[in-house]
């Protein structure tokens, strides 16, 4: 890849309105960084709005010289380092900031989540399993919050582990975690989607969630509540196809309640290490994609027209609707009504959610 094309595709995804899908479906579209550049603002202006704000290429640039100078580098979607098991899910980031061995993405990989306010035996017991699945050559993936991620991390150091932090790659939160961060940082693998210099804005943890989810082939969670950020990484998990863990807890702990609705609503009880893997098992490489070397343009489609626009727009409104519901109400190919969507977005007129499901903003 170029440099100008690695510019071009960072430009891209730090554009506004600009997130994980509508950048896949740029790239598939234009084929590369460049071109949906190039095509950009045709395209915000056939959404309905004016002119496109597209990140300025000083901005970028900056931000791959600030990510050098600390060490690390952006891994592109398409790229080999890039985690095969991240690259198969929806909305996958195009792109993320890395320090360390990525090489131990290629292993086997089993994340673990749970409460920052974890007691000292849910602590125990999450260092101790990362201690047995670094024996046996599994990756601990975890986020570096308080509690049962940073037990995580801490017993999976004598083998590998990798963290993923909701804020720039030179941004240590929580704050005692510092040297634990820069550790994993020398020694194993520390993962961001934010550029260098942005803060853990509440925004910000669901994304991470999402990639810890995405890494891994099974999360176990240890203590949380029934609306925490670790079900919702568990969900994520669920939602990928991937094997969902949960510790049991007392019903009399109210930390435990999260993990005790998982095992009844289907996810697998976990005891030892031998559970995990058990679970787990081994994945069939034939489900996992090897990268890209380029974006290959999917098909010439034709732009649509103020027919196709307004037919898919007005069955839009602020509840979410799957997308393949609006192909089936709108009578429209699927690849029209993706087009459609992609404008509107690029144009701040929708929000995806998560099920492949979008509403007017």
């Amino acid at each position: 890849m170029t440099a100008a094309e690695r510019l071009a595709r960072l430009r891209l995804i730090r554009t506004p309105h600009v997130g994980p899908v509508s950048w896949h479906q740029l790239m598939m579209r234009f084929g590369s960084g460049e071109a949906a550049l190039e095509a950009l603002p045709d395209l915000v202006l056939r959404g309905g709005a004016g002119k496109a704000r597209i990140a300025p290429a000083e901005i970028a640039q900056r931000e791959l010289d600030r990510v050098a100078e600390l060490g690390a580098r952006h891994i592109f979607s398409d790229e080999a380092d890039y985690s095969p098991l991240l690259r198969e899910v929806e909305g996958a980031p195009p792109v993320i900031v890395v320090r360390g061995d990525t090489a131990m993405l290629r292993r086997p990989c089993v994340a673990i989540v749970g409460a920052r306010n974890a007691s000292a035996a849910a602590c125990r017991f999450a260092r101790q399993l990362a201690v047995d699945l670094a024996a046996r050559d599994i990756t601990v993936v975890s986020g570096l919050a308080r509690g049962v991620d940073t037990a995580a991390h801490i017993g999976a150091l004598g083998g590998s582990t990798a963290a993923v932090i909701a804020s720039g790659i030179d941004i240590a939160f929580p704050p005692e975690n510092a040297a634990l961060q820069e550790k994993i940082a020398s020694d194993q693998l520390l993962i961001a989607e934010q550029p260098p210099g942005a803060e853990p804005l509440a925004r910000h943890f669901p994304s991470r969630n999402r990639i810890i989810a995405g890494l891994a082939q099974g999360t176990v969670v240890i203590e949380a509540a029934p609306r925490s950020g670790s079900l919702i990484t568990a969900r994520r998990a669920g939602d990928y196809g991937r094997e969902v863990m949960a510790v049991p807890g007392s019903p009399l702990d109210p930390r435990a309640q999260g993990c005790n609705l998982l095992i009844r609503e289907g996810a697998t009880l976990i005891q030892n290490v031998d559970d995990v893997v058990e679970a787990v098992g081994p994945i069939d490489t034939r489900m996992v994609r090897e990268a890209a070397q380029t974006f290959v343009v999917a098909s010439a489609a034709p732009d649509a027209g103020e027919g196709e626009r307004r037919g898919v727009t007005e069955l839009l409104g602020p509840t979410p609707v799957a997308i393949d519901e609006l192909v089936r109400q709108s009578g429209q190919p699927s690849t029209m009504v993706q087009l459609v969507l992609l404008e509107l977005e690029l144009a701040g007129r929708i929000e995806r959610h998560a099920g492949a499901k979008v509403s007017l903003v």
